[in-house]
C-alpha cells in the first residue's frame, strides 16, 4: 500500500501518521505548548462527558485554569458546566461565512461552573466533512485569540470509539490519552481499539497513554484483568451511582449536588485523579490484543 502524506509549507518532516494512514500531518503552528493536554476517549455512552466535566471542575478546585473542548456534533459535552447547549465553533464560523477574524472570544468560549472555560467544537453535518478539520479550526481560533496562553489544563472530550482518523486528531495535541470504560465486554473491547489508535498516534506525536478510568461499574475485575494482560493501569474508579445519573438531569456537575457520604467519596476520587494527572502519570506502552484474541479473552466466567 502506498502511504500518503499531505505536506504543507512549514510542516515538520515526519513519517506518515500511523501505519497505512492517509491523514494530514499536524500543522506545527497549531501545537498547544503552554498547557497540559488530556484527550478522553471511550465507548459511546460510557460517560466521557460526565467524567470530563467533573474532572475539569476537580482541576479547577485545585487551582488550575481549565479549558474543556467538546468534540461531538451533539455539542453536549459542557452543558452541566454552562447549563446550556452552547453553539459550536462550526456554527459561529458559518455565521460569519468562515471569516474567523470577525469573531470574538465570547462568541465561542463560555464560562462554566467554578470558572471552567468551555468550547464546543461540534462536528460536520451528518455524512459530510471531517472531524479532524473541526478540531483543527477550534485550536486555530483559540490560538488566534491567545486563549491558550492563560490555560493550565486542556481536556478534549471526544465522541465514541475511534473509527475515524479525524476524531483521533485531538491525540495530535494531547500529552496523555485517557480511556473511560466500564467492567463489561463491549466497553473493554472498544477500549482495546482505542489503545491501538493511541499507540498509532504515539509513533509521530508526543501523546502517550495515561491510563484507564473505570466508570459506571460496581467492580473492576475484568478491567484489571485486561490491564494486567496488556500493560495498562487504572487511575480512578467511579461506581454506578444514581446521583451521577441525576446530576445530568439537573444539568449540574457532581460538585454542585446535595452532599451525601457517597457523593463526597466520588468528589474526593475526582480530586485525587486531577492531582495525579497534574503531577504526572507514567506514560504507558501497552500491547493491545487482536480482535479475535480479546474476544476469546473476555466474556467467560
Amino acid at each position: 500500500m502506498t502511504l500518503l502524506t499531505l505536506d504543507r509549507p512549514g510542516s515538520r518532516a515526519t513519517p506518515p501518521d500511523g501505519d497505512g494512514s492517509v491523514q494530514v500531518q499536524l500543522d506545527p503552528s497549531l501545537e498547544i505548548e503552554t498547557a497540559k493536554v488530556f484527550a478522553v476517549y471511550g465507548k459511546g455512552g460510557i460517560g466521557k462527558s460526565t467524567t470530563s466535566s467533573n474532572l475539569s471542575v476537580a482541576f479547577s478546585k485545585i487551582g488550575k485554569r481549565v479549558l474543556q473542548i467538546g468534540c461531538d456534533p451533539k455539542h453536549d459535552s459542557t452543558f452541566t458546566l454552562t447549563k446550556r447547549l452552547a453553539p459550536t465553533v462550526i456554527d459561529v464560523l458559518e455565521s460569519v461565512d468562515f471569516h474567523s477574524e470577525e469573531l470574538r472570544p465570547e462568541d465561542f468560549v463560555f464560562e462554566g461552573y467554578n470558572g471552567v472555560k468551555c468550547v464546543e467544537a461540534g462536528g460536520p453535518p451528518a455524512g459530510t466533512g471531517c472531524g479532524g478539520y473541526v478540531v483543527g479550526q477550534t485550536v486555530k481560533l483559540l490560538k488566534e485569540h491567545h486563549l491558550l496562553e492563560d490555560t493550565d489544563v486542556v481536556i478534549f472530550d471526544v465522541l465514541g470509539d475511534v473509527v475515524c482518523g479525524g476524531f483521533a486528531s485531538p491525540l495530535q495535541h494531547a500529552d496523555r490519552g485517557l480511556i473511560v470504560t466500564a467492567n463489561d465486554f463491549d466497553s473493554i473491547f472498544a477500549m482495546n481499539r482505542i489503545v491501538s489508535a493511541i499507540q498509532a498516534k504515539a509513533k509521530n506525536y508526543d501523546v502517550r497513554l495515561g491510563g484507564v478510568i473505570a466508570n459506571r461499574s460496581a467492580a473492576t475485575d475484568e478491567i484489571d484483568r485486561y490491564n494486567g494482560a496488556t500493560g495498562l493501569q487504572r487511575l480512578a474508579h467511579f461506581p454506578d451511582l444514581d446521583i451521577i445519573r441525576r446530576s445530568r438531569l439537573k444539568k449540574s456537575t457532581l460538585f454542585e449536588m446535595d452532599e451525601s457520604p457517597e457523593l463526597k467519596a466520588v468528589q474526593a476520587e475526582y480530586i485525587q485523579l486531577a492531582k495525579a494527572l497534574w503531577q504526572g502519570v507514567d506514560e504507558l506502552q501497552p500491547t493491545p490484543m487482536k480482535d479475535r484474541e480479546i474476544f476469546d479473552f473476555l466474556g467467560f466466567d
